[in-house]
Formats: C-alpha cells, sequence, structure tokens
C-alpha cells in the first residue's frame, strides 16, 4: 500500500521529535550505566589513597566524563587511564571494567594486581585499539583471548612476570593485523629466529615499534624480517642474539631508534645503517665480538645519540661527524678508535654527554666551546697530549658537570678556572703528567666542585691552599704526586662536606697543632689516606671521627703504641697501620666486632697474639713481618667471618691449632717462616673456599696431605722448607681435583719416591690450554684500581717468595696464569715421568738436588711456555737441544729438541770446571743486590719505586708471560669501568 506524500509529510514531524527525544535519553542512560560500572569498579579495587590521582577523585556527585583517567566521546566512556594509581589487589573476570563495552583506550600499566594472572575476559572488550598492561602486576601466562582484539593497534604486555609458552608469540599475534606497536620487554618468550622472525614479518605487516628486550630471544635474524618496511623502533636489549645484524635494516627507510644494548651481537655492522637519514638513536654497547666503522654522516643527518660503549668498533672518527648538529649524545668508551679527536666535533652545538673513554686517540682536546649544553665530558684513558686551555675547552661550557681526563699523557699546569667555574661537579685529572697547579683564584672558587682528582701526576711543592676554599668539595684526591714540605691538618677545617681525603704517597710532613686548630671542627671524615708520607705519629684529631670508615697510614715514620681509642670506632671498616714502626699495643686488643680489615704488618710488634683478638669479625687480619711470639690462638682458626689471615714471618711456636670449623671462609693462610711445628690440622679441609696455603720454612713434620684434594679453589701451595716425608702419590675414590692449582713448592723437605702418574693426576691446570676456563683473567696485577668504582673496597694481595732463573723474586700479586712446580732439595728417585710432557701450561720446573736417573724424557719437549728449568744435581742423561745458560753452544742447530747425546758427547759434558759466566752473573748480583737493598731499607721513595715496577722486572724474566697479560689487561679493565658505566646513571635505557 502506498502512503501518500501529504500523510509523510504529516507524520516526518513527529518521527523528528520523537527522536530528538529519544536518542538523549537513550544516550543519557547508556552514560549513567557507564558511570555506575565505574564506580562499581573503583570500589572493587583497593588503592593507596594517598598516592591516588585518579580513583581517589572520582565523586559520583559529577559527570563521569570529567573524572580524572576517564575519556569520553559522544557520551560513551571509550578511555580509561588508571595507570601508576597506587592499586594494589587482584583483577578477576567478574570485574566491572569487562562491561565498559565502548572502551578503545585502556591503561592500567604501574600498578599491582597481586600476582594474579591476566584475566581471559579482555576478550569482552572488542573495540580496544589500545591496551597497556606493563608492569601491573600480573603473572603467569598470557591468555589467548588477547588475540580476539582483532583491532588493536598498539599492545604493551611488558612485565617480569608473564611468558608467552602457549599460547606462544606466534599464536598471540596471528590475528593482530592492524597492531603498529608491540611492546614485550621482559617476558619470556624463549624463541629461535627462524621462529619469532616469520611469526612478525608474517602477521603484523604494518609494524612500527617492536620492543623485544630481556624476552630470551636467540638468533639468527630471520630473512623474512625484510617484510617489515614500515618499522621504526627496533628494541632487542638484553636478547642472546649470538648473530650479525643483517644488511637489510639499512633499507628500512623509517628508522628512528635501534637498540641492541647487551644482545651478543657479532659480526660486522652496516655501515650504511648509520646513514639512515631518519635514524635518531643508536645504541650497541656491550656486543664485545661486533666489530664495524663509522661511515661519512650525511649533512642532513638526524642522529641524536649514539652509543657503542664496549664493542670491537675500530679506525678514525671521521671528519663528517660534524655534520651531525643535532648529535647529543656520544658514548664511544672501551672500543678501539684511534687517531685525533677530529676538530669538526666544534660545530656539535648540541651535546651534552660526550664519553670516549679507553680508546686509542691521541692528539690535542678540540675546543667544545660551541656546545652549551654539555654537562659530561669524559676522555679518560687515552693518548691525548698537550696542554689543556681551558679558554678552549670549558670557560664557555656552562653547564658542565663532570670532566674526566684521567690517563692520558697531559702535561704543563692545570688552568686555575677550572676550579673557578660556576657548574662543574667532578674534575677528575688523575694519571697524567701535570706538573703545576696556580697558587690562588683569580676569580671567586666555585661553590659546586665536589670531587677533585688530581693524584698520579708530577705536581709538586707545597700543597697550594686554594683548594682548601672549595666549600663544596667532598671528595680530594691529591695522591702520588710529589707534594713535599710541611703542611698544616687544620686547613681541612675549612671543608665542612669534606669525607674522602687522599694525600698518600707524597712526602709530606703533616702538623695538626695550631692555634686555630680545634678537634672538634674537623669534619667528619669516612675516608683518610696518609700513606706514604712523613708521619711520626698517629694525628690525635683522629680520636672524633666517629663516621671514619677506612683509614690508611701505612708506610710512615709512626712509632710507639697504637692507641686504644683506635678501637672503639664504630664505623670503621679498613685500618691500615702496615710498615711503620709500631712496637706495643695499649690493651684491650680489638675489642670490637665490625672491623673488616686489620693490616699492621711490617711493624716491630712484639709480644703473644691475645686472645681478644678472635672478638673481632674481621675478614682480613694481616700481622705478618713482626715480633709476635706464643702460639696461635685456637679461637682464632675458628672465625667464621675471616678470609684472609697472614701470619708470616714472626716468632710463633707450637701446633697449629686444629680448630677448622665447616663453616670456615678462610680464602688466604700464611703461616710461613715461623717456628710451628707438628702436623698439618686435619680439620683445614673444612676451608672450602681457601686459594693460598703456605707454611714454608717452620717444622712441620707430616704426609703429603692428600685429603686437601677436595678443596677445589686452592691455587698456591707451598710446603718448602719443612719436615713432610713419605710419597706424594694420592689414591683418589672420588674425581676430586685441584683445577686452579698453579704454584706447587715442596722443595727442602724429605718427600721420597717415584714420581708416577699418580702424582699428577690432580693437578689439571698445569695441562690446561691457554684458552681453558681454569687459566681464569688475571684477579691482582691486571686488576684496575678498585678504589676507582667501588667504594671502600679492599682486595689483598697475595705474597710469595719464588726461585727462579738462579734469582729469588718476591710477588706482591701473584698471576693466576703463572704456574710453577718446584720439587727440588727432596729424596725423589727413578725417571722422571713423561706425563710431565702433559703440563703445556708449566712456566717455571725445579726437579733440582734428588735422585733422578735415566734419560731427560722426551716429552719436556712440548713444554712451549716453559721458561725456567732446573735438573741439576740428580742422575740425568741426555741433554742435547736445551737451550739457554750454559748450553747455547748447543743450540746453534736447527732447532730444539731431546734426544740421548753420544757417548763421546756424555764424557765431554761431565768434564768438572768453572763456568765463568756463572761467576760474573752471581758477583754482580751480589754487588747489585747490596746497591739495591740499601736504599729500599732507608729510602722511602726508592722503595715506593721499587714496588711500582717490581712486575716490570718480572715480565723481562718471563718474557711470555707479558703478551698473555697485555692481551687480557684490556679485557678485565673493560670489565671493571663496564660496572662502573652501567652505575653511573648517566644512559637512558
Amino acid at each position: 500500500m502506498r502512503i501518500p506524500l501529504l500523510s509523510w509529510l504529516f507524520f516526518m514531524p513527529i518521527c523528528l521529535l520523537s527522536i530528538s527525544f529519544y536518542v538523549p535519553m537513550v544516550c543519557g542512560q547508556s552514560l549513567t550505566n557507564q558511570k555506575a560500572l565505574l564506580l562499581q569498579l573503583k570500589n572493587s579495587l583497593i588503592f593507596h589513597s594517598a598516592s591516588s590521582t585518579k580513583l581517589v577523585h572520582w565523586n559520583k556527585s559529577i559527570d563521569c566524563c570529567s573524572w580524572e583517567g576517564v575519556t569520553c566521546n559522544k557520551g560513551r566512556v571509550i578511555g580509561l587511564d588508571l595507570s601508576n594509581d597506587s592499586i594494589s589487589c587482584s583483577l578477576d573476570n567478574s570485574s566491572s571494567l569487562f562491561k565498559l563495552q565502548y572502551l578503545q583506550n585502556l591503561n592500567l600499566a604501574y600498578n599491582d594486581f597481586n600476582g594474579s594472572d591476566i584475566p581471559s575476559e579482555f576478550n569482552k572488550l572488542s573495540n580496544l585499539v589500545y591496551l597497556n598492561l606493563s608492569y601491573a602486576g600480573f603473572r603467569g601466562q598470557i591468555p589467548i583471548t588477547i588475540s580476539h582484539l582483532k583491532g588493536l593497534v598498539s599492545l604493551d604486555l611488558s612485565d617480569w612476570s608473564l611468558k608467552l609458552e602457549n599460547p606462544n608469540l606466534n599464536m598471540l599475534i596471528q590475528n593482530l593485523s592492524k597492531l603498529t606497536e608491540l611492546y614485550l620487554d621482559r617476558v619470556d618468550i624463549s624463541m629461535q629466529g627462524y621462529e619469532w622472525g616469520p611469526a612478525l614479518s608474517i602477521s603484523l605487516p604494518n609494524l612500527r615499534v617492536l620492543s623485544l628486550s630481556y624476552c630470551n630471544l636467540s638468533g639468527p635474524f630471520d630473512p623474512s624480517l625484510v617484510n617489515l618496511k614500515s618499522l621504526s623502533v627496533i628494541d632487542m636489549r638484553h636478547n642472546n642474539l649470538s648473530a650479525p645484524i643483517p644488511k637489510f635494516f639499512a633499507d628500512f627507510r623509517n628508522l628512528t631508534t635501534l637498540n641492541f644494548f647487551d644482545s651478543s651481537l657479532n659480526g660486522q655492522f652496516p655501515e650504511r645503517i648509520f646513514q639512515i637519514p631518519t635514524l635518531q638513536m643508536v645504541d650497541l654497547s656491550y656486543n664485545d665480538q661486533l666489530e664495524g666503522f663509522l661511515p661519512e654522516f650525511p649533512s642532513n643527518g638526524s642522529l641524536q645519540t649514539l652509543i657503542l660503549l664496549q664493542t670491537k668498533f675500530s679506525g678514525s672518527l671521521p671528519y663528517s661527524i660534524g655534520n651531525l648538529k643535532l648529535l647529543s649524545t656520544v658514548g664511544l668508551s672501551y672500543c678501539n678508535f684511534n687517531g685525533e679527536i677530529p676538530k669538526s666535533m666544534t660545530n656539535l652545538t648540541e651535546l651534552i654527554y660526550l664519553d670516549f673513554a679507553s680508546n686509542k686517540f691521541r692528539g690535542s682536546i678540540p675546543s667544545l666551546s660551541m656546545s652549551k649544553n654539555l654537562k659530561r665530558i669524559d676522555l679518560s684513558y687515552n693518548d691525548l697530549t698537550g696542554q689543556i686551555s681551558s679558554t678552549r675547552l670549558v670557560d664557555d661550557l656552562l653547564n658542565l658537570r663532570s670532566l674526566d681526563l684521567s690517563y692520558n699523557s697531559l702535561e704543563g699546569s692545570i688552568p686555575v678556572s677550572l676550579f673557578s667555574h660556576p657548574s662543574l661537579q667532578y674534575l677528575l685529572l688523575r694519571n697524567n703528567r701535570f706538573s703545576g697547579l696556580p697558587d690562588e683564584f683569580s676569580t671567586a672558587p666555585s661553590h659546586v666542585l665536589s670531587e677533585l682528582d688530581l693524584s698520579h701526576n708530577n705536581l709538586e711543592g707545597k700543597i697550594p691552599m686554594f683548594v682548601f676554599k672549595l666549600p663544596s668539595l667532598s671528595t680530594l684526591d691529591l695522591s702520588s704526586n710529589n707534594f713535599n714540605g710541611s703542611w698544616q691538618f687544620c686547613a681541612v677545617q675549612k671543608l665542612k662536606h669534606l669525607a674522602n681525603l687522599d694525600l698518600s704517597y707524597n712526602d709530606l710532613s703533616i702538623e695538626y697543632s695550631g692555634s686555630n686548630c680545634s678537634l672538634s671542627s674537623f669534619p667528619q671524615i669516612i675516608m683518610l689516606r696518609l700513606a706514604s708520607n712523613k708521619l711520626e705519629r698517629i694525628p690525635d684529631f683522629l680520636r672524633n671521627q666517629s663516621a671514619l670508615v677506612e683509614l690508611d697510614l701505612s708506610s710512615n715514620q709512626i712509632h710507639g703504641e697504637i692507641p686504644h681509642w683506635i678501637w672503639k670506632f664504630t664505623e670503621l671498616d679498613v685500618l691500615n697501620l702496615s710498615n711503620n714502626n709500631l712496637v706495643t699495643l695499649e690493651r684491650p686488643l680489638l675489642n670490637v666486632s665490625f672491623m673488616g680489615v686489620v693490616d699492621l704488618s711490617s711493624n716491630e710488634l712484639q709480644g703473644q697474639i691475645p686472645e681478644s683478638i678472635c672478638n673481632a669479625t674481621s675478614t682480613v687480619l694481616d700481622l705478618s713481618n713482626n715480633f709476635l711470639s706464643g702460639m696461635v690462638p685456637h679461637c682464632l682458626l675458628s672465625q667464621p667471618s675471616l678470609e684472609v689471615l697472614n701470619l708470616r714471618k714472626n716468632q710463633l711456636s707450637g701446633k697449629i691449632p686444629d680448630t677448622f670449623r665447616t663453616n670456615c671462609s678462610l680464602e688466604t693462610l700464611d703461616l710461613g717462616e715461623n717456628q710451628l711445628e707438628g702436623t698439618l690440622p686435619k680439620s683445614l679441609a673444612q676451608c672450602k673456599y681457601l686459594e693460598f696455603l703456605d707454611i714454608e720454612n717452620n717444622s712441620i713434620e707430616d704426609t703429603f696431605p692428600c685429603y686437601l684434594s677436595n678443596i677445589s679453589m686452592l691455587r698456591v701451595l707451598v710446603f718448602k722448607s719443612n719436615k713432610f716425608h713419605g710419597p706424594i702419590d694420592c689414591d683418589l675414590e672420588s674425581n676430586a681435583t685441584w683445577p686452579l692449582l698453579q704454584i706447587i713448592n715442596l722443595a727442602s723437605n724429605n718427600f721420597s719416591g717415584k714420581l708416577t702418574e699418580k702424582s699428577f693426576g690432580i693437578l689439571k691446570a698445569f695441562m690446561a690450554d691457554k684458552h681453558q676456563a681454569e687459566l681464569e683473567v688475571i684477579r691482582h696485577v691486571l686488576k684496575v684500581n678498585a678504589s676507582d668504582f667501588v667504594f671502600f673496597h679492599f682486595d689483598y694481595e697475595d705474597k710469595l717468595t719464588i726461585i727462579a732463573k738462579g734469582l729469588s723474586l718476591n710477588l706482591v700479586k701473584i698471576l693466576t696464569i703463572f704456574t710453577l712446580l718446584d720439587l727440588s732439595c727432596n729424596n725423589f728417585y727413578g725417571p722422571l715421568p713423561n706425563e710431565i710432557g702433559n703440563f703445556k701450561s708449566l712456566y717455571v720446573l725445579n726437579l733440582s738436588r734428588n735422585s733422578f736417573t735415566g734419560n731427560i724424557p722426551q716429552s719436556l719437549g712440548k713444554l712451549s711456555k716453559l721458561e725456567s728449568l732446573d735438573l741439576s744435581s740428580n742422575d740425568l742423561t741426555g741433554n742435547i737441544g736445551l737451550c739457554g745458560i750454559p748450553l747455547e753452544e748447543q743450540c746453534k742447530g736447527d732447532g730444539p729438541g731431546l734426544s740421548t747425546p753420544t757417548s763421546e758427547e756424555s764424557d765431554s759434558n761431565s768434564k768438572i770446571g768453572i763456568d765463568w759466566n756463572f761467576i760474573s752473573v752471581e758477583l754482580g748480583f751480589v754487588f747489585g743486590f747490596g746497591i739495591a737493598i740499601g736504599p729500599l731499607m732507608f729510602w722511602k721513595r726508592w722503595r715506593m719505586c721499587y714496588y711500582k715496577h717490581a712486575d716490570e722486572i718480572f715480565f723481562k724474566i718471563f718474557p711470555r708471560l707479558y703478551i698473555t697479560i697485555e692481551n687480557r689487561r684490556r679485557q678485565a679493565h673493560m670489565n671493571q669501568r663496564r660496572r662502573a658505566h652501567r652505575n653511573q646513571g648517566w644512559r637512558h635505557e
């Protein structure tokens, strides 16, 4: 039936009027319902009202669209942001949240949903475009229902406690084809490159942001990733990719961010990636095997952040780096860059952080005065030369906070303007060749400079008093210079914030008295180092230093008693009074339990060791090189906290107490050069962490302690000059070995028997290849000074005397790649076993003064690292091919080898004669010894120089070690600085 036009015209106004009333009624009802759902949600959540900025302000009396965190459109709640609102309760499927069917944006990040699972009802919110549940306190498996939200454009599920197992990544994203941003940081995905690569490239063709850091992903990169042409951000930090970056990444023309921090990348990095015009940020740091070069940079580059810290990038910096006008953060430390720093860097006006530490840069420092916002400069550990021109370097850098030029070859005077800089807080110039300091300020002193390190330079004369006019100074290090003369310690009173003071290794006579000197007005110092100066007594002002944590007065001329108030410091952790002339101790001794390190070695302390020493729960106790007598206190060896005990070279007698406990923590035990007797205590086997055991020059009478083979950490075993007897074979019931044992000295005992395979079966370290783990990176000589990075760290250095090449060497630091076997002056007999040829890591072998017979085994030719061999005073035959004094004449053949000589050669070699080469060497040694020892004993500066160059002498005797040391020194150093950089906080992940 057709309705007349007139009827339509009559009913149309009525319809329109009805709609105009109906729509507001329906919309108003809808918003009312949604408001009720929001209030229901609020009532179901637990949140901290004092910290909440959203839920706490939801008021039912006002329009819900004006509530904090709520977004509406056309009468519908389309957005809900409750992020970081102190929520601390679970969220389950019955929540009214899942009835807000119009929601498009939902953010619950940074709350604590009480470790509950992600509710499966999220699929009810079918209109969601943006979902953020990151770090919200959910845990466990991500539910498959998330994959039903087909309209999602951005998804963030980042959290340590979540995993993608079933469903896996492929199942989660297979329906999310509209997704342009995916954040799954710290979610445990655990997939190989051939799995996660295709999953992303097939399901997410429009992806622009890919953030998968800490996801336990492996490589390699799948070729299918080439299809993700829209990628703008790639963040895959902290994965174990073990693969090179694909060259096709350079074809991602929208790329702005590339972050592969600590992801085990290797191979050659494609240079073209740096030339992508849109690229703003690159972080490839801590990929030790990643190589590459910096290309020529285009003039239109957008790069703002470039961090290549601890990679193998090398070559010179291109002059075109000056084209990167937006560059603000540059971190190239611990790479292999060389050459001069380009002068074009003066064009980088936006620089904020500049870190070129530990490279091979040379030449002068370019002017950076155009970088007005520069806050930090680190050019340490290079070979920069010349003088500092403050006008060119920092005068215009009004925002500069940190300047580190340490470990270079800079010389001349330090400009006074550095100490007047308006914003400079940290000035670190240690280990250079600076020779001059200004006498006084030319302008007002800095009121913000808090750390000043001028140590290890050539500064001389009196300490300039202007440094004590820097009111904010908290750390002052002037150690290892040539400062001399008398210095009034009262100047410290002006530095009210001073906490760390190091004046050690100078030549200062320090005065503590004066008309304006008050014990109560000194600042509360935490660390005080005055070692190696001319102190004659322990300063009285220390009585009031209640905050003192470290006190080092070693290597001075302090005599008399150790005052009793030293033991009353409640915070003192490190006390070093070694190398002085202290004679007695005021009682009570060590009546406190907090002191961690006590070093009183190399003094003139007398009397017995008091039992009160056991009251201290020390980790390090060194009383060596004194005149202490009596017995070793029983309670001392039962201290569970003691890690280092050194009582060497005293006058101790009696037996070693058999009181080691099962929780023994000892790492170093040195009782050598005393008058101890009896047997080695069986309870010593309880010390599972023992690394260093030295009891030489005593009267210990025992058999070889095979029971110690269970101490797998043992590195040094010295029984020299005792009364040990019997064979050294060990019948081991288990697979117990000494995998790290590197130095064995059993010389001058009564050991006997034949050397067999059992004699060496547990010496695994001697048989190790140089690449094996037991020849670990050097612990002591290669270590960068720990105080640079770890506050109040104390690293004890074991000391050992060895005899090699006819010389007695005192090792203050023991290399973990130096190996020695000394069985000399015993009663071993029979042939030398062929097993010795397996000791391919051995440097010193001494089997002299025994009763070995037979031929020298051919297997000795395998000892490629051997640098000292002594087989003298035995009944051995066969030495053709052995090289070195006095065998040079036999080394002129085609090459080394071991063979049995002819009878004619044997007769010739058996003749008795005087070797004038040896006589001249020994006469020269005695004469040189006398010349050296005199200054060493009576001239402190000579003594410091001696210690400084001891390693150089050692390496000249063992030249093959030097190459190995140098190769590992850089790695050990980089590892130290790596930890430091992680803790400095200037990097923003």
